[in-house]
């Protein structure tokens, strides 16, 4: 049920952000969803593809230093109070959300959020308890070609 991201720490210049998504582009790689969280002086590129190894691999030969973490897709009701469910269903659990961002499509009448917990393996049991779809890499990407 977890996918695989990349976390690419790229100088916080003009210009800068474009590289990484360069050397994807022309690998044939595509990005599924991202995030970018900045410093003064640097910022944390953080990205979904379908391979993450051939990406990292092609990151690291461009000079970047990567980070793979290990996140969950979790399918949100998308409707005012869908988010706020899941949260609960956490809450109650005690596992902590570090940092969460979205997929710009939705799937069906789902929105889809990736999640890093604290405790991921404790928040995917938590989770498919309360009756939430997590993704796996493959439903993941599956759904998407399918939207």
């Amino acid at each position: 049920m977890k996918i695989h991201q990349l976390s690419v720490f790229v100088e916080n210049k003009p210009g800068h952000l474009a590289l990484p998504c360069r050397l994807l582009s022309r690998e044939g790689i595509n990005i599924a969803t991202l995030s970018l969280a900045d410093t003064q002086r640097f910022g944390i590129l953080r990205l979904i593809v379908r391979d993450w190894r051939q990406a990292k691999e092609v990151l690291e030969r461009g000079g970047f230093a990567v980070n793979v973490t290990e996140v969950l897709a979790v399918e949100v009701a998308d409707r005012p109070g869908g988010l706020t469910e899941i949260l609960d269903v956490l809450e109650g659990a005690q596992v902590n959300v570090e940092y969460m961002y979205a997929f710009a499509v939705k799937l069906g009448d789902k929105a889809v959020l990736v999640f890093r917990f604290d405790k991921p393996d404790a928040a995917a049991c938590t989770l498919a308890e309360a009756g939430i779809s997590v993704l796996s890499n493959v439903e993941l990407y599956d759904r998407l070609e399918g939207a």
